[in-house]
C-alpha cells in the first residue's frame, strides 16, 4: 500500500498553526517521525488517523480519500495514541473480543484465536482475565499495543508507544513491528533518534508543522560526513562557542563539556573530526528553528 499526504495544513482555533503545508509519501515498512514536543507530529497523527479534521491538503491510502472516508479508513487502521483510557472493570480479554467485533471479525471462533494470538505477542496471556483498572502502566501500554493490532490493519500509527515499558518489552514490540512493516504502513513517532536510525527504512524531522527533512537515517547521515567535530571545553566557555560556532549539541562528562558542531570546513581550534549520527542530523536541521537548548 501507499500513504500520499500533499499539502496538509491544520490551525487551531487559538492560532497555532500545527501542521503548515505538509507532504510526505509513505511505502509498506516502518517510518520514522522526529521531531520536538509541539512540532505537530501529534496533530499529523491524528489526522491521518480520522480523529481531527484538516484545513487544507489531501491524503489517500491506495485509492481511499482519508480525508472523506473516514469509515473505510477505521477499518484498515491501527492506532496507539500516547495517551489513552482504559475500561477498568472489563478484562483485556473481552476487550479486545469487543474491539475485534467492530472491525468486523463476526465469526466467534475466530475472534477467540485472533484476540489469544495478539495477548501472546504482548506478553500479556497470564493476565488476560484480568480487568484493566488492575493493570500497571506498562501492562496497559502493552494493552494499547494489543488493540492496535486488531483486524490486520493495513495502515498502523503508534506514538511515543514504549513509554513505561522497561527494556525488554521494548525490544520485543519493536521487532513486532518490524514484522508487521513487511506487508504494513506503521508511522512510529518517537523522541529515541537511536529507534529511528536502527528500525525505520525512512523517516521525516518535523519541527513547527513543516517537514524539515524526509529521506532515509543512512542517506541523511552520509550527507553530513566529514561535517561533525567535537571538542571537550568547560562548562562557563559553552556561550563563547556558541556564538562562534554551530553547536547542535552538548553533553557533561567526568566534569567537561562535550560538544559537537557541525561546519562545512574543519573549525581547528583543538575540534576533532568524529563520525556523524542520526542525532546530529536531527539537531543540525531544527537548530535553525529552535534554541538547541530548549529541545
Amino acid at each position: 500500500m501507499q500513504l500520499v499526504i500533499n499539502s496538509l495544513s491544520k490551525t487551531y482555533s487559538n492560532g497555532v498553526q500545527a501542521l503548515n503545508n505538509v507532504s510526505l509519501t509513505l511505502s509498506n515498512g516502518m517510518f520514522g517521525l522526529l521531531g520536538p514536543n509541539g512540532a505537530g507530529k501529534s496533530s499529523l497523527m491524528r489526522t491521518l488517523a480520522t480523529l481531527q479534521e484538516a484545513d487544507e491538503g489531501s491524503v489517500f491510502l491506495d485509492d481511499i480519500d482519508v480525508l472523506n472516508q473516514k469509515t473505510k479508513v477505521r477499518q484498515l487502521l491501527g492506532y496507539l495514541p500516547q495517551e489513552f483510557g482504559v475500561y477498568p472493570k472489563i478484562s483485556a480479554e473481552r476487550m479486545l473480543d469487543h474491539i475485534a467485533q467492530l472491525k468486523g471479525v463476526i465469526n466467534r471462533n475466530e475472534r477467540k484465536e485472533l484476540v489469544r494470538a495478539i495477548l501472546d505477542k504482548v506478553n500479556l496471556s497470564n493476565d488476560k482475565a484480568k480487568n484493566l483498572g488492575t493493570y500497571s502502566g506498562g501492562m496497559k501500554q502493552r494493552f494499547g499495543i494489543a488493540q492496535a493490532l486488531i483486524g490486520n490493519p493495513k495502515l498502523i500509527i503508534v506514538d511515543e508507544p514504549t513509554a513505561g515499558l522497561d527494556p525488554a518489552e521494548r525490544n520485543r514490540f519493536y521487532n513486532l513491528l518490524s514484522q508487521l512493516g513487511e506487508n504494513t504502513i506503521v508511522i512510529l513517532s518517537t523522541h529515541i533518534v537511536e529507534d529511528v536510525s536502527t528500525l525505520c527504512s525512512d523517516f521525516a524531522i518535523i519541527c513547527q508543522g513543516e517537514v524539515l527533512y524526509s529521506g532515509k537515517p543512512e542517506t541523511a547521515v552520509y550527507d553530513i560526513e566529514g561535517k561533525i567535530f567535537s571538542k571537550a571545553i568547560d562548562r562557563n566557555e559553552l556561550r563563547i562557542y556558541q556564538e562562534n560556532f554551530t553547536v547542535i549539541s552538548n553533553q557533561l562528562k567526568a566534569g567537561k563539556l562535550h560538544i559537537r558542531v557541525v561546519n562545512d570546513i574543519h573549525p581547528q581550534n583543538g575540534f576533532i573530526p568524529v563520525l556523524p549520527n542520526l542525532e546530529d542530523v536531527y539537531f543540525s536541521n531544527i537548530l535553525t528553528r529552535m534554541d538547541i537548548n530548549t529541545i
